[in-house]
C-alpha cells in the first residue's frame, strides 16, 4: 500500500492547479471583481451568489454558510473523501505524477485504487454479457425496447450467478479482497469473502467525468431471494444521496436545453435518451433530496435564462407522495419545476416499448406545474358536491398557494383554485392571505428564538475590516514600520485583533507572493475563516490605478488612527510627568507631539 505523498509534491501541485478551472468544473462561476469570481454556492441551496473564488490568493469561501478553503479542502467536501484521496484525484485530471515517502511512485491508494477496482468490474460485466449465461440479460433487455447499439451506449454488463467469479477475476488483477469490500463489489465471509452481484443485469453508476463509482443491479430469475434492484452500497467513493444515474451522458444536454427531467430508474433514463430526450436523469435507490437539487442548481448555475425540472412520477399514491416531498424542496430550485405521468400510469420505459418514442414526447409536453400537481392532489381528496366540501377542500389547498414566493405566480394559483373549487376568488384570496399571515408567524418566531443575533456593525468595525481587507489582498500598501503601529493602536473585535497581530509577527513578509498562506499558518478556527473572506471580499476599485488608491487612502485613514492613539497616551504621559522636577523629560514628550502632529499633517493631503 502507497506512503504519505510528499510534502513537495503536495506544494507543487497545488501551485500548478488554477482554482478557478478547478472549481469551475463543480460551480458555473462568473467574473464579479478584478480576479475574483462568484457563483452559486454548491454547499448549501441559494438563490443568490454567495460563493466567491479567487486565483490570488488561491481561496473560496462563502458568505452564506462560511465554506472555504483551498483547492484540496473544496474536492475534499464535494467528493466527500479524505485528504489523500483529494491531492490523488487532482493529480489524476491535471496528469501530475506523485510520489510517496514509502514505496514507488506508480503505487496508488484510496480512491484512486477503488475507482480502477470498479472500473475493471465495468468491463468484467460487460464481457460476461457475451457468454451464453449472459444470453438471459439480452433477452430481458431485448423484450424491454433496447437493443445492442443501446446496451454498449449505457455499459450494461451481467453478473455471473457464481459465487466467486468477479473476485477472482480482480484478485488476478492485484486487487485486494479488502479493497473489493470497501468498494462493495465483494461480501465478507470466513472463507475470503464472495461476489455481491450475482446473476443480475448491471448498470453502472458513473460521475460527471464517467468514472464509474459503482452499480445497479436489477435480479433475473425467480429462485432469486433478492430485492429486485440492489445496488452498491454507500463506500467512499458512492454515495447514492448525491449521485444521478445518466449525469455522464446527460450533463451537456442539460446544460445546453436548461431542463433536467428525472426518472425514477435504469430504464427510464435509456427510454428517454434513445426517445431523443437524452437530458434525462434517475435517483439511484434513494429518495430526491437537498443534494441532488444542490447538484442540479450547479449545473444550471447563475444564468438569467430560465430553467427546468421535469419529474416523471406515476400516477399512483406512491409518484403522488414523492412529489409532495420534492414539492416541500421547490423554493430551493433555481429553476421551475414540472411533473410529467405516462397515461395509464406507464412509466418512461413501459411507455416507449408500447406506443413508441413518440409517446414519451407527448408525455413531457403534457407536463403540469409541480404547484398545480399538488393542488389538485389536495383537492382531489374532496367530492366537491356540496359547499362544505368545496370549502374544505380550498382549505386543504390553501398553504400550498401561500407558499408562493412568487406574488404574479400566487394570484394566478389563486384564481385557478377558486375556480376548481367553485367558490369567489375573494373567498378563496381571504383564505390564502390568512394562511399566509400565520405562516410568516410561525418563521418569524422561529428565527426569533433560535438564530443568534448577528454581531453589530459599526462605522469603525466597518473600517477595521477594510484595513484588514487591504492587509491580506495589497499588502505592499504597507511597510513592516507602518503596519506594527496600526497593529498597536488595536481593534475593537478580537477577531480582527488576532488577525493583525499575526501579520505583524511576519510583516518581513509583505511583500512575498505567498503572502496569504504565511499568514494562514500563523492561524486556526475561525481565524482562517475569517481571512478567507477578506481575501475574497470585493473591493471598490475597477483597475489597477483605482485599487492603488484606494488602498492608499485605507491606510493613511489607519494611520490617521493609529497616531490618534499615540497623541492620546502622549497627552496622559504629559499630564503624569511634573514640569518643575522632570523638565528634560516634560520637553521629549512635548518634541513628539509636534513630530507627531506634523506626521498627522502628511496623511491629511
Amino acid at each position: 500500500m502507497a506512503g504519505r505523498v510528499r510534502q513537495s509534491d503536495i506544494e507543487e501541485l497545488k501551485a500548478k492547479l488554477d482554482i478557478v478551472e478547478v472549481i469551475s468544473g463543480y460551480v458555473s462561476l462568473k467574473p464579479a471583481s478584478a480576479g475574483s469570481f462568484k457563483g452559486l454556492c454548491p454547499f448549501h441551496s441559494e438563490k443568490s451568489p454567495s460563493f466567491n473564488v479567487r486565483s490570488s490568493p488561491a481561496f473560496y469561501h462563502c458568505f452564506g454558510c462560511s465554506a472555504g478553503g483551498d483547492v484540496y479542502k473544496f474536492i475534499q467536501e464535494i467528493e466527500h473523501v479524505g485528504f489523500t484521496e483529494a491531492i490523488e484525484k487532482l493529480a489524476e485530471k491535471s496528469g501530475f505524477q506523485l510520489t510517496y515517502e514509502e514505496g514507488s511512485s506508480q503505487e496508488t491508494s484510496g480512491r484512486a485504487r477503488l475507482l480502477a477496482a470498479n472500473q475493471e468490474a465495468s468491463a468484467f460485466f460487460v464481457e460476461q454479457l457475451t457468454s451464453p449465461e449472459g444470453d438471459t440479460a439480452v433477452k430481458f433487455l431485448n423484450s424491454r425496447g433496447f437493443d445492442a447499439a443501446a446496451i454498449a451506449q449505457f455499459g450494461i454488463g451481467y453478473a455471473p450467478k457464481g459465487w466467486q467469479g468477479l473476485l477472482d477475476h480482480l484478485k488476478a488483477k492485484g486487487f485486494t479482497v479488502e479493497e473489493l469490500i470497501t468498494a462493495g463489489l465483494a461480501m465478507a465471509s470466513e472463507k475470503g469473502g464472495y461476489d455481491r452481484f450475482r446473476g443480475r443485469v448491471l448498470w453502472p453508476i458513473r460521475d460527471s467525468n464517467s468514472q464509474v463509482l459503482g452499480f445497479g443491479a436489477r435480479k433475473l430469475y425467480e429462485d432469486d431471494q433478492g430485492p429486485k434492484y440492489l445496488n452498491t452500497p454507500e463506500t467512499p467513493i458512492y454515495h447514492k444521496g448525491s449521485v444521478l444515474y445518466g449525469l455522464d451522458l446527460a450533463r451537456k444536454e442539460i446544460i445546453k436545453r436548461k431542463e433536467i427531467i428525472v426518472v425514477e430508474g435504469y430504464t427510464d433514463v435509456m427510454a428517454c435518451h434513445l426517445a431523443g430526450f437524452s437530458n434525462a436523469v434517475a435517483t439511484c435507490g434513494t429518495a430526491f433530496g437537498e443534494d441532488h437539487i444542490k447538484l442540479i442548481n450547479r449545473l444550471f448555475g447563475t444564468s438569467e435564462e430560465p430553467a427546468s425540472v421535469v419529474f416523471t412520477f406515476d400516477p399512483d399514491a406512491a409518484g403522488e407522495k414523492a412529489a409532495l416531498r420534492v414539492y416541500g424542496d421547490t423554493s430551493k430550485f433555481n429553476a421551475l419545476t414540472f411533473v410529467a405521468s405516462g397515461p395509464e400510469g406507464l412509466d418512461p420505459s413501459d411507455l416507449r416499448q408500447q406506443r413508441g418514442d413518440g409517446a414519451i414526447e407527448q408525455m413531457l409536453l403534457a407536463r403540469k406545474p409541480l404547484f398545480e400537481f399538488v393542488i389538485r392532489h389536495r383537492i382531489g381528496k374532496f367530492s366537491l358536491t356540496d359547499l362544505d366540501s368545496r370549502a374544505a377542500a380550498a382549505r386543504a389547498a390553501a398553504p400550498v398557494v401561500a407558499e408562493i414566493v412568487d406574488p404574479a405566480l400566487r394570484a394566478g394559483y389563486t384564481r385557478q383554485l377558486a375556480d376548481w373549487v367553485s367558490l369567489e376568488i375573494s373567498e378563496v384570496s381571504q383564505l390564502v392571505a390568512q394562511v399566509g399571515r400565520q405562516q410568516v408567524g410561525a418563521r418569524v418566531e422561529a428565527i426569533r428564538t433560535s438564530a443568534p443575533k448577528p454581531a453589530e456593525q459599526t462605522p469603525t468595525t466597518k473600517f477595521e475590516r477594510q484595513i484588514l481587507e487591504i492587509l491580506v489582498q495589497r499588502p505592499q500598501a504597507f511597510t513592516p514600520e507602518l503596519l506594527n503601529r496600526i497593529v498597536g493602536a488595536g481593534f475593537t473585535q478580537s477577531d480582527f485583533g488576532l488577525v493583525a497581530e499575526a501579520a505583524s509577527r511576519i510583516s518581513s513578509e509583505l511583500r512575498s507572493s505567498d503572502w496569504v498562506n504565511q499568514l494562514a499558518n500563523q492561524l486556526v478556527g475561525d481565524q482562517l475563516d475569517l481571512l478567507r473572506a477578506l481575501a475574497l471580499a470585493e473591493l471598490p476599485a475597477t483597475s489597477d490605478a483605482d485599487l492603488e488608491r484606494y488602498s492608499k487612502g485605507v491606510v493613511s485613514g489607519a494611520m490617521l488612527q493609529a497616531l490618534a492613539r499615540e497623541k492620546n497616551d502622549l497627552l496622559a504621559a504629559l499630564k503624569r510627568i511634573d514640569m518643575a522636577t522632570q523638565p528634560d523629560s516634560y520637553a521629549a514628550v512635548q518634541r513628539q507631539l509636534v513630530e507627531l502632529e506634523a506626521e498627522r499633517r502628511t496623511y491629511m493631503a
